[in-house]
């Protein structure tokens, strides 16, 4: 009987070590996701145009936004959503990026 409990306290003892190392790991784990997310969304701010559309190419979206025309480009990742044609209204979200800087 004694050597039977002193098993189960052993067993304990290794089964609440077991469960710290795999607490800190899933801790970790949950750190470096969030880490890589907030580096994934950096800097990425997104705008937005509302109006009706002007003209529609494989390349690009012209939008009327007052009396300004907003050509906003686009590829085959652009996401669309309805049936776009010139006079449609739409939002566009678009974000800035630089393709390169010439320091002078």
């Amino acid at each position: 009987f004694m050597i039977s409990v002193v098993a189960d306290f052993i067993s304990n003892i290794n089964n609440k070590k077991q469960g710290v190392v795999e607490m800190r790991r899933l801790i970790f784990m949950v750190f470096v996701f969030f880490l890589f997310a907030s580096f994934a969304f950096a800097g990425s701010t997104t705008y937005q145009v509302t109006g009706p559309v002007l003209e529609v190419k494989d390349n690009s979206i012209t939008v009327q936004k007052g009396k300004e025309k907003w050509e906003i480009a686009r590829d085959k990742d652009t996401k669309i959503s309805g049936d776009l044609k010139v006079g449609s209204k739409v939002t566009v979200y678009y974000t800035m990026k630089a393709m390169s800087v010439e320091v002078k």
